[in-house]
């Protein structure tokens, strides 16, 4: 895990896949912990899916917690990612699908009409990545598992979600080729390019 930035305010960090944003129940190892081990103050401030890589931010002290907490509540802070999706897909486009928990099949999410959150996502094809397709993405909501979800309803699923993709797009890629790419905070603007 790299350090992107440090201030009196904020810890950013690029987490790579696989490594939890907070303890699990079975698992203590993960960024939280290690972001403590180094500034005691670091508070969470939102997550990453364990199988995610990239930015990720970290508060210094509650007071810091609670204004960035408000600034991603209040849709002030802007988050991008990149990721491969199968098949061929062109131009832009919003998705725009209510989502809930599949409560029988925890920890998936599902488009719900009747029950599920408003729920909307930007995307913007950056180009071919042989027979599949290199996007940008942009939550306007942050629900959990909001982008596997929607580019899965839309056709495309994320290369690597074994979760949501069909099992040849899930055996794609030994990871899941969904990574935060850039942060917007106040003034402050944080990239990391994807591995992949």
């Amino acid at each position: 895990m790299r350090i992107v930035h440090v201030d009196d305010r904020l810890v950013v960090v690029d987490k790579p896949s696989g490594l939890l944003s907070v303890p699990g129940r079975l698992e203590a190892d993960c960024a939280s912990v290690r972001v403590q081990a180094l500034y005691p103050d670091a508070l969470v401030v939102h997550r990453l899916d364990q199988a995610t890589s990239g930015l990720l931010l970290f508060a210094r002290g509650a007071k810091a917690q609670r204004e960035l907490s408000a600034d991603f509540a209040g849709r002030r802070v802007g988050k991008t990612y990149v990721a491969i999706v199968a098949g061929g897909l062109q131009g832009d486009g919003l998705i725009d699908l209510p989502l809930a928990a599949d409560w029988p099949n925890r920890p998936r999410q599902q488009v719900d009409h009747e029950h599920g959150k408003p729920s909307q996502t930007r995307w913007r094809v950056l180009g071919a990545a042989g027979p599949h397709t290199r996007v940008v993405l942009e939550p306007i909501t942050g629900r959990s598992h909001q982008l596997r979800v929607h580019l899965a309803a839309l056709g495309h699923a994320i290369l690597g979600d074994a979760l949501y993709a069909p099992p040849d797009i899930a055996a794609a890629s030994p990871r899941l080729l969904l990574h935060a790419s850039e942060l917007r905070v106040g003034d402050h603007r944080f990239t990391s390019p994807p591995e992949f």
